[in-house]
């Protein structure tokens, strides 16, 4: 991509980023609530990897980190595969927008409910695409919480020992997970040199930057890992960083709220 390119894709994106943490802040405003913090954290990981698998034949997106599927609703609804508004089904009975992806939902390559098993079927893909000799490249979406689980570790030794190319692990940094903060709990100590252990070319970067996403995800080749540092709930002030944003449910005036006062995005 050229620099004006990459420009135009940014400016693009970040206008899609601002309506999908609308859209997530309406899908907490239900009677079900959704995983807010992890939700609003991953938006422009996912915005930017979507844009970028778009433009190269039989790439695809996998979002290991199941439970911040209010955001991949948002992200579809945005970019217009899914024409109805995410929060009039989600999590009610009969509806595909499941807490965690279902296969039924278009753009959906794999279910992603337990964690870790996002990576797996990640690597598995790029594997079978190297083995039937087919373009495009793997990009999985984890959390660093969802780094606690062993199948992480496991799906990237296979990946280093079957030497697996096309592969990007993009992990979605923002410190916390379902019962605290993730330095508290497990902490990962020096991520970057644990994934270039397995052979990964490793880069950190700001994981709310989308040209800086944009960059990442556009060059080098081979076995990846991209450090996406975040802010989980990016956008509400009052929820920003805290690790009882995890899951949220809210009023309609709260909701009101939070969308007219999305902190740190300008409009």
């Amino acid at each position: 991509m050229t620099s004006i390119v990459v420009n135009e894709l940014a400016t693009i994106l970040e206008r899609q980023a601002l309506r999908c943490r609308e859209v997530v802040i309406d899908t907490a405003a239900t009677e079900v609530g959704c995983h807010l913090g992890g939700s609003l954290s991953v938006v422009e990981i996912l915005l930017a990897t979507m844009a970028i698998a778009d433009t190269e034949e039989g790439s695809a997106v996998v979002l290991s980190k199941g439970h911040a599927a209010a955001a991949l609703y948002a992200a579809l609804h945005v970019r217009g595969v899914l024409s109805e508004h995410p929060a009039v089904s989600y999590g009610r009975a009969g509806s595909a927008l499941t807490g965690h992806p279902g296969k039924d939902m278009p753009g959906v390559l794999f279910p992603t409910g337990s964690l870790g098993h996002g990576a797996a079927y990640a690597v598995g893909w790029a594997l079978s695409r190297r083995l039937l000799a087919r373009p495009g490249r793997t990009f999985a979406i984890v959390g660093d919480g969802e780094l606690q689980e062993g199948l992480v570790w496991e799906a990237l030794q296979v990946a280093a020992a079957k030497k697996v190319d096309d592969l990007t692990l993009i992990v979605d940094a923002n410190g916390g997970q379902n019962d605290g903060y993730v330095a508290d709990i497990s902490p990962l100590g020096d991520l970057a040199a644990r994934l270039r252990a397995f052979g990964a070319v490793v880069e950190t970067v700001d994981g709310h930057s989308v040209p800086a996403l944009l960059d990442a995800l556009t060059t080098g080749s081979g076995l990846r890992a991209i450090v996406a540092r975040t802010t989980k709930a990016k956008g509400v002030s009052t929820a920003e960083g805290l690790s009882k944003s995890h899951y949220v449910r809210i009023g309609k005036q709260r909701a009101h709220q939070w969308k007219s006062a999305l902190a740190g995005v300008n409009r």
